[in-house]
């Protein structure tokens, strides 16, 4: 490799290691604000700033041609006052400990918000898994659980799904986890297949939480969610799953992209064929012969947007330029916050992230309960209960926003943390 190439690479990885920093910094900028404006001392921030605790693990694995890679994992757990602490785990190259640590905060916000008894936990693998055999990734995410095994279990940290993982890297997690403990232990982990005690509705669970934001969001800017012109930045599970529930509620999706590009066609695409035609990882651009870019994307005229993709992605450098008149974070930190207080002062009503993207939590702890019970719902009992969350968590956020005169975020993050609080306040620790 040439040293500009060297000096490139270099320059790339400290590029991904200062946006998870921002975000990891930008998250504590809030949550100071929020418990500033609920009326907290500065002890309170030091405690909740950090997560409590944060496992560095290193997982060898015996590679198909033999040889032996070892993987660097994470697990966070930000706090667990109000309980055990809940969360998914990621396969990805990018992991790193700052991105875990922010996200196992958002978690704890996601899970004060929607009214549940957890903590925040994150988790990460160092990882390609679109390089790496099934049998490997079964190996790793085996060693994985047997790193962390003292930390996690049903009343500790309970894992789930994320970004390139899915309901077979969670049973391969479960059956690891049963072995180890030596019983059956379903409510260790969520997002697992049905047949091993997964919930009903799991898998569009994110998609359906962002689409009853939507629903709740038209309705306070007076917009027809029939006919309204939606583009979705992202086709993974949030993103395609939610495209479809928004051209099956008549909602006219006329731009989506995946990770190379995007199409648009403002008379509405064809969701089914997209859908149809993707691969495993959710792209499809390559079908295309004319495709726009992902910044292109972000600014087309629309009335409803949703950064369903990757962090940083609307910025004081385009926010100006967002023509939307609702933006719907389905993905984590895809809106800076000088981005937030532009599009906040255009009177752009933006719904957060930690509220947005909250299904995926609701209805894992509706396995969880589940699971403790050995009693389950159907599918439309589980989505009656997803929706009643939702809209409770959204009118909550709104009315704070009102209340305090602060944009959606930060009455979002007052909204999530105040449990928290209160909880560490009883509890004696502060």
């Amino acid at each position: 490799m040439s040293v500009n190439a060297v000096v490139n690479e270099m320059t790339k990885e400290q590029q991904k290691e200062q946006e998870s920093l921002n975000l990891f910094y930008s998250t504590q900028t809030v949550i100071q604000k929020a418990l500033a404006k609920l009326g907290y001392q500065n002890e309170m921030f030091d405690l909740l700033k950090e997560p409590l605790r944060l496992l560095t693990v290193r997982i060898p694995v015996r590679m198909d041609d033999g040889s032996v890679k070892v993987f660097t994992g994470y697990r966070s757990q930000h706090n667990d006052a109000v309980g055990p602490t809940k969360g998914g785990v990621r396969f990805h190259p990018e992991v790193n400990e700052e991105e875990v640590k922010a996200l196992s905060i958002w978690m704890s916000l996601k899970c004060g918000i929607t009214n549940l008894p957890y903590g925040g936990g994150k988790g990460g693998i160092i990882c390609d898994p679109r390089k790496m055999s099934f049998r490997e990734l079964e190996r790793l995410s085996r060693g994985y659980v047997r790193a962390i095994s003292q930390i996690v279990g049903p009343t500790k940290d309970i894992p789930a799904p994320d970004v390139y993982t899915n309901s077979q890297i969670m049973a391969w997690m479960m059956d690891e986890y049963s072995r180890l403990r030596e019983f059956d232990s379903p409510g260790f982990i969520t997002g697992k297949p049905i047949v091993l005690g997964g919930s009903q509705g799991r898998e569009t669970a994110t998609a359906r939480g962002v689409t009853i934001c939507i629903e709740e969001a038209v309705k306070k800017k007076g917009i027809e969610l029939q006919g309204a012109r939606v583009v979705i930045q992202g086709f993974g599970n949030a993103g395609s799953y939610l495209a479809k529930f928004m051209h099956d509620a008549g909602a006219k999706v006329i731009a989506v992209s995946d990770v190379y590009g995007g199409v648009h066609d403002p008379n509405g695409l064809d969701i089914d064929y997209l859908l149809d035609r993707r691969d495993s990882f959710g792209t499809f651009s390559q079908l295309f012969k004319e495709t726009i870019t992902n910044k292109e994307l972000l600014e087309l005229e629309c009335d409803i947007l949703v950064p369903a993709a990757i962090s940083n992605q609307i910025t004081a450098e385009n926010a100006a330029n967002i023509k939307a008149a609702i933006v719907v974070e389905a993905a984590n930190g895809p809106t800076t916050l000088e981005a937030t207080n532009i599009l906040t002062e255009r009177g752009v009503l933006l719904v957060p992230d930690i509220l947005a993207s909250a299904g995926g939590v609701t209805v894992s702890y509706f396995e969880w309960v589940q699971n403790n019970q050995g009693y389950y719902w159907t599918e439309e009992e589980v989505a009656e209960k997803l929706k009643k969350v939702m809209v409770d968590s959204f009118e909550k956020i709104y009315r704070t926003a009102q209340e305090y005169q602060v944009d959606m975020r930060l009455a979002a993050y007052m909204t999530g943390i105040r449990k928290m609080a209160e909880a560490a306040q009883f509890r004696g620790w502060v």
